[in-house]
């Protein structure tokens, strides 16, 4: 393993760098500006105004659409978060068929791919040298010499992709063992990067043996950042070059004190992959969910109070207007920080393709429609973002058929939609617009300014494309609007507010020959670098499925903002298979007395819509609950079962607050055969109390005498708190279920429910 193709010229000799907390003049970051004492608020919205991307920021910008894999050995135990106590023997997967991973995720129209090689279970997916027992190792996959990393850059080299590496800062493995270096309380000491492995604690200053030409750092360090950076070091001297680093800021249990070098980790990356950007870091931000949801307004440039705490999560909704930017300080997660400086940072959407980042299952496992992973990429890449999608790899090694047609209709969709430009040929009233250069560009005289784009003939048209010269001059628009040229007049199509790297506006078609845009407020003169116009074939619309209050079920089709659309061709099966024309067409709600796993679409102009899949659990009516503890009546047992995702239970949080174990109980009015059930968190996302990561499920036939049908565990809630389902073991006859909380997430002590269905199919 002695690939240094990360070097770049000028870099070959000898270096030991010295690194040290935010010392001044160690690493250069461009994209940072000092906010001084004296400073107005005009004058720190003018500098916030002229703060542009690093040169790696702007590639960065221009991949848009990059993949995620998650895999390892919570592909095997079927749970989000590995507890770091595995059998290193479970990751043992026939084939790791990376170059049919790559070969969709470029046909899907993604530039880069990122694959999670540690995740917070600590197993190490590639042949680090630095933990022989809970990696791939011990995999009985290639007798304990296969590479995961290996095998993707591979593959990655033959299909053009970039690759980016995801390593936990978090490690339960290292929490969890009796020699683990996570929280161990050790001193920090002299440790020179890469360190010998014989001596990793003895005699840190020992060097690995590496080529004469690979840079080495010195730095003040104790068991786990010294662990964690020589494991850093691996990746990025051995299979570059990198072009990304994943950070993740979550954290399923601490231990110790542990605190992590940071400023130590990125100027280490800056040596050895300055191409790199580095997310949780100094130069990509969290969008602040899981889900796909991307801000109205989505500014790059943020206050930040120092390197180390600059890729902290920044999950509000508003972090970098005029209001925000201009403050003395900023909140996360209720810790407060000043603002210190002006920093560029680029909001990476991520979501799963999946509910949930790991394979699980290819029956129950939800995945995304190519309708909602479109909508995600229109929304997030035109929201002045870089969406992120994750794709897990089954046992197999494989992306599983249902995974693999979304990744090509996307694909599809994306090269229909964006590559036709049909303001081709076009002439604008300024210039610079069309020669395909995000460098050039037309600079407004003031914050508010038009210009007008002719097209050689009328067209028909949905989306207009417009991008700001980011790189050579900032962001700076806050308000705009686009008008069409319609029967001799001008019409509003669109309007919003940011624009940044790109925006686009999404309308209802017209058919024109000419538009207008419109800066209508802008931080200082806008410098617009691109137009462009395009039009999308929608597809036939999407259905949703609910049950009525008579418990009957109703399918109906929704528009693109989730408004009921009118009559329509809709089928469906209740056997879990597709439906199509000779599937039961649906006239008027129905009964499903035991509910079922109901699969439904529309058909329109002889093409289907994205098949829309819901498990309904048994009838309601007759139920009758009770919980341990309720708040009030707002937070009563009642709302659990009320059909309204809006509405949930809550346990009391007035002092003495009880803890967990909290129990939830439904006398089901009658004895059903029961097989599972569903647990929805609370979706209100503003915090995370009440979810309920572990407990127990138990049945009975008269309500006392119990009979325990499943032990579950709910990972990562707080970040993706979708709809979980849970199936036993075998099918059990009761009459009565109670769920049992043990923990709840992030450690509180509370517990809540949105709604519970139970499930007798």
């Amino acid at each position: 393993m002695t690939n240094n193709s990360y070097l770049c010229k000028g870099m070959l000799m000898a270096l030991t760098v010295t690194v040290g907390l935010c010392t001044a003049g160690v690493v250069e970051y461009p994209q940072m500006v000092e906010i001084k004492e004296t400073d107005s608020a005009a004058d720190i919205i003018e500098k916030a105004a002229s703060v542009r991307p690093s040169t790696r920021q702007l590639e960065y910008h221009q991949e848009e659409f990059i993949a995620f894999i998650h895999f390892g050995p919570n592909t095997f135990t079927g749970v989000e978060w590995g507890n770091g106590k595995e059998d290193p023997k479970v990751f043992n997967p026939p084939v790791v068929d990376t170059d049919q991973w790559c070969k969709l995720i470029k046909a899907a129209g993604m530039k880069k791919v990122i694959i999670t090689v540690k995740h917070h279970d600590g197993y190490c997916t590639w042949k680090t040298r630095y933990n022989n027992t809970f990696s791939v190792h011990q995999s009985p996959w290639k007798n304990g010499k296969g590479d995961v990393l290996r095998n993707l850059v591979n593959s990655a080299k033959k299909f053009g992709l970039k690759i980016g590496v995801y390593l936990s800062p978090a490690d339960l493995y290292q929490m969890e063992s009796a020699d683990g270096h996570y929280g161990n309380l050790s001193k920090y000491q002299d440790s020179i990067i890469p360190t010998a492995v014989d001596t990793f604690r003895t005699d840190p200053m020992k060097q690995r043996k590496v080529p004469a030409d690979w840079p080495t750092f010195k730095v003040s360090a104790d068991d786990y950042n010294r662990y964690f950076m020589n494991q850093l070091y691996e990746l990025l001297t051995e299979y570059g070059p990198v072009h990304e680093v994943w950070f993740d800021g979550a954290h399923p249990k601490r231990k110790g004190g542990q605190k992590y070098i940071r400023t130590e980790w990125f100027a280490m990356i800056r040596k050895l992959a300055p191409q790199a950007v580095i997310f949780g870091g100094p130069d990509v931000r969290w969008c602040g969910n899981e889900h796909g949801g991307t801000r109205d307004s989505e500014w790059n440039v943020l206050t930040i109070d120092s390197l180390q705490v600059c890729g902290y999560d920044r999950p509000n909704k508003d972090i970098a207007t005029d209001s925000q930017i201009t403050s003395p300080g900023y909140s996360v997660y209720g810790e407060k920080f000043k603002s210190n400086s002006l920093h560029y940072l680029i909001s990476e959407v991520d979501t799963s393709i999946r509910h949930g980042w790991f394979w699980r299952n290819d029956t129950e496992q939800h995945v995304k429609s190519i309708d909602e992973i479109y909508d995600i990429y229109e929304r997030s890449i035109g929201g002045n973002s870089v969406f992120l999608l994750n794709i897990p790899p089954n046992r197999e090694g494989k992306f599983s058929p249902r995974d693999e047609k979304c990744l090509i209709e996307v694909g599809k969709r994306i090269r229909a939609t964006y590559g036709v430009d049909l303001a081709e040929g076009a002439t604008a009233s300024v210039k610079n617009l069309f020669d395909d250069n995000i460098k050039t560009y037309w600079q407004a005289d003031d914050t508010t300014a038009s210009f007008t784009v002719t097209l050689p003939a009328a067209k028909k048209i949905n989306r207009v494309m417009l991008q700001e010269a980011v790189s050579e001059v900032g962001q700076r628009v806050k308000e705009h609007a686009v008008d069409a040229w319609v029967n001799g007049q001008w019409k509003q199509v669109a309007a919003a507010t940011t624009i940044g790297y790109k925006k686009i506006l999404r309308f209802d078609s017209v058919t024109t020959d000419k538009f207008r845009v419109r800066i209508l407020d802008a931080r200082k003169a806008a410098a617009i670098a691109s137009f462009a116009a395009h039009y999308y074939q929608s597809p036939p619309l999407p259905v949703k499925v609910k049950r009525d209050a008579d418990g009957s079920v109703s399918i109906f089709g929704v528009t693109p903002d989730s408004k009921p659309a009118g009559d329509m061709t809709i089928y469906y099966t209740l056997d879990g298979s597709k439906p199509d024309k000779n599937a039961t067409l649906y006239q008027k709600p129905f009964a499903l007395p035991k509910g079922g796993r109901l699969n439904a679409r529309t058909f329109a102009n002889g093409a289907y819509g994205p098949v829309e899949s819901v498990y309904l659990g048994l009838p309601k009516n007759d139920w009758k609950v009770k919980a341990n503890s309720s708040h009030a009546a707002q937070w009563s047992a009642e709302k659990a079962v009320d059909g309204n995702p809006g509405s949930f239970w809550h346990t009391s949080w007035a002092e003495p607050s009880p803890n967990h174990p909290h129990t939830f109980t439904v006398d089901l009015g009658k004895v059903e055969s029961v097989s599972g059930f569903s647990y929805l968190p609370r979706q209100d996302r503003r915090i995370p109390d009440g979810m309920i990561e572990t407990g127990v499920v138990e049945v009975s036939l008269d309500g006392q005498k119990w009979t325990k049908a499943c032990d579950f565990t709910f990972g990562n809630l707080v970040n993706s708190p979708d709809q979980r389902l849970e199936f036993f073991d075998k099918k059990h006859k009761a009459r009565y279920f109670r769920l049992k909380s043990k923990t709840g997430a992030a450690g509180k002590p509370y517990a809540a429910m949105a709604e519970l269905e139970i499930f007798a199919h």
